[in-house]
């Protein structure tokens, strides 16, 4: 009768051990791939300052208060002003091993440019928007 009601208890305490809040919140922080940005309302291209260098575009929004100018790869950009903007993380895994996010700027349809991993306006990395 006592190792039955140890088993009981063993088995009571290590389910309820692996259930807890913080667990779930970290899964439903993974789940999030997309996030509103702002409304579109009008951007501006810096050069590359070499030969080889990317080409920027500075994407303002209406939350441009909260996450500041938007850096996104790109010579023009041609969302419409009051389209509603998008971040939207993908994972990229090439080996099937391991992976890493890669960040869009994107409107509801099918125009995107990638953003750029670290936003100059507000130094910081885009992943931290999510």
């Amino acid at each position: 009768m006592e190792k039955l009601l140890f088993l009981i208890l063993t088995g009571l305490v290590a389910s309820c051990s692996t259930y807890t809040k913080s667990s779930l919140q970290q899964e439903d922080q993974l789940v999030v791939t997309r996030k509103y940005m702002g409304d579109f309302i009008e951007y501006r291209h810096t050069g590359a300052e070499t030969m080889s260098g990317p080409n920027i575009i500075w994407i303002k929004t209406s939350l441009d208060s909260t996450y500041g100018k938007i850096s996104a790869y790109g010579k023009k950009c041609d969302f419409s002003p009051g389209d509603r903007l998008y971040l939207r993380r993908i994972l990229y895994s090439p080996g099937g091993v391991s992976g890493y996010w890669e960040y869009r700027i994107e409107n509801d349809s099918s125009l995107f440019y990638k953003v750029t991993e670290f936003q100059h306006d507000r130094k910081v990395s885009a992943q931290t928007w999510f």
